[in-house]
């Protein structure tokens, strides 16, 4: 009986591995795609970064142009003489 026991005790401990194994190898992988998906949005994040600066200037560019638009519409609307051939 003492064998039967130890026998049962034996496959309870190798049930036990075997489930520790499995956990662990499900733990890594959970850690990996962690990882995987912390680089793809630290990667996300500086080039979304970076096209927002490039339209941010392209932006700055057209509000200067526009400004000057409005400054020479208001110009010929206040002197249409200038426009006028004589």
């Amino acid at each position: 009986m003492a064998r039967a026991g130890g026998i049962t005790n034996a496959v309870n401990v190798g049930i036990a591995v075997q489930a520790d194994w499995e956990n662990r190898e499900f733990i890594s992988q959970i850690s990996l795609n962690v990882r995987r998906l912390f680089d793809f949005l630290v990667q996300f994040e500086s080039t979304t970064k970076n096209k927002l600066a490039k339209l941010n200037e392209k932006l700055d560019t057209l509000e200067r142009r526009l400004e000057l638009l409005e400054v020479q519409v208001s110009n010929a609307t206040a002197n249409p003489a200038l426009f006028t051939p004589n």
